[in-house]
């Protein structure tokens, strides 16, 4: 399952969304009203929404000022989340976040809809750094 997020255009360098990135403790201000719990351990955080069970995503990758990837921490949910960065220009960049998930069909259809949701929030609140 492939979930692509729009393409949004930040007021920051390359440099800068990418440092906010790498920074996980900033993730937390991207996440939706909804959240219930976030906590950063190391290269890792666990974020839970209401009605949602938690899930640990671990920094996976990273490709300076360009982009970022963030996987689960657990094989039973093989999925990675990836925010490209482009710089436009010395004070602005876009960034378009990918998810990408192993799922059989039934667990796609049960999650698409919340996960797609999900990632254009993160989307939003990326255009308002």
């Amino acid at each position: 399952m492939n979930i692509e997020g729009t393409k949004v255009t930040t007021q920051k360098s390359a440099k800068e969304v990418y440092t906010f990135f790498t920074e996980l403790l900033n993730f937390e201000n991207l996440m939706p009203e909804n959240i219930e719990k976030f906590e950063v351990d190391g290269d890792s955080f666990v974020f839970g929404l209401k009605g949602m069970p938690e899930i640990r995503l671990v920094l996976k990758e990273k490709i300076e000022y360009s982009r970022i990837v963030l996987g689960a921490a657990s094989s039973k949910l093989p999925f990675t989340l990836a925010a490209n960065i482009e710089e436009v220009s010395e004070n602005s960049s876009t960034v378009q976040l990918q998810f990408d998930g192993d799922f059989n069909p039934m667990m796609t259809m049960m999650i698409k809809k919340p996960l797609t949701k999900f990632v254009d929030t993160l989307t939003d609140n990326i255009a308002l750094l």
